[in-house]
């Protein structure tokens, strides 16, 4: 039996999914008694708390202040370790989200505890948390379980869990807290939005990337109009970005950024270790790539050694059909 302390993620007023798939790992695990609570911030966000309980918090700890608008770690950390204090959970769980991974390691080291971070697996033995997370690039995972006295805590890759279903029948008891946050150094003044539509790459169920071998940002349109029909984010390998096809928002790999959808097609990506490291836990991964010795092959479950030009449209038109029936 634990008590878990879930860190809810919210933006623009919407959780996000991965704050539903920690909730389903704890409540899962609760029933042989863990105590599943929730923690969210923000500034009019109140109506978030209900589906906190859908999807099995029993509790929802509510801290709405004018400061909590938009994050910063200093609010944040201020406010999670104040409930710390009262609540004295068992374990702290945060998506590994740039919030969660700015916030989290901070809360860690305040409290002189250990942080497993980037999790893709997460059991509860005995109360206790058991975590498997990637080393070495991708190329070996490792257990993890935590030493000593004091909160475990640890944040969860998102789509590694997976989310569950939410049950309209259950409710969570809603409390709010008031807690000072006068005298913060931080404050955001102002966020610029991009301008894409598509989901993030970390977020999405489906990713479709492209490498170097699409040869200009322009030809990125037709991976962008089958990534539409699969309702995709479009990702990038590094050396794309570095040739100015995309954003480095949009870059998959080790120093971009680490996703586990469901489905990953790489087009024109030959699959170095670096961007291996960030898209290596995929549910099923496709690769196209004319090279049939092209090392995405080694942790592809389809390939086609073609031409993306080619086989990208095409697909684009047979899952349109599907779609269509």
């Amino acid at each position: 039996m634990a008590k878990v302390l879930v860190i809810a993620e919210q933006r623009d007023g919407k959780l996000k999914k991965s704050t539903f798939e920690l909730l389903g790992a704890s409540f899962q695990a609760g029933q042989a008694g863990n105590e599943t609570h929730a923690l969210l911030l923000g500034d009019g966000v109140a109506d978030l708390a209900k589906e906190l309980g859908n999807y099995g918090a029993q509790k929802v700890y509510l801290v709405q202040n004018a400061a909590l608008k938009y994050y910063t770690a200093e609010a944040y950390s201020r406010v999670i370790l104040e409930l710390i204090k009262t609540l004295k959970p068992d374990v702290i769980l945060a998506s590994h989200s740039p919030t969660g991974r700015d916030f989290m390691p901070k809360i860690a080291a305040s409290l002189n505890v250990g942080l497993a971070s980037d999790c893709t697996k997460l059991a509860f033995e005995g109360g206790k948390l058991k975590l498997r997370r990637p080393v070495y690039a991708g190329k070996a995972t490792v257990e993890v379980e935590f030493l000593g006295s004091g909160p475990e805590l640890a944040t969860v890759r998102p789509n590694a869990l997976g989310v569950p279903k939410a049950d309209p029948s259950k409710s969570a008891e809603v409390l709010s807290i008031n807690i000072d946050l006068s005298g913060l150094k931080t404050k955001v003044l102002e966020v610029v939005k991009g301008a894409s539509a598509r989901p993030d790459v970390t977020e999405a169920s489906v990713v479709v990337s492209g490498g170097r071998s699409l040869k200009n940002a322009e030809n990125f349109k037709i991976l962008e109009e089958l990534a539409d029909v699969l309702g995709g984010a479009v990702g990038a390998s590094r050396a794309a970005v570095d040739a100015g096809y995309r954003p480095h928002r949009d870059q998959v790999g080790q120093t971009g950024k680490v996703v586990s959808p469901q489905l990953y097609i790489a087009c024109g990506i030959s699959g170095a270790i670096q961007h291996l490291a960030g898209m290596r836990t995929s549910k099923i991964i496709v690769a196209i790539n004319t090279d049939p010795e092209a090392p995405i092959y080694q942790v592809a479950d389809y390939g086609i050694a073609s031409d993306l030009f080619t086989i990208v449209p095409l697909l684009k038109e047979e899952f349109k059909k599907i779609k269509e029936h």
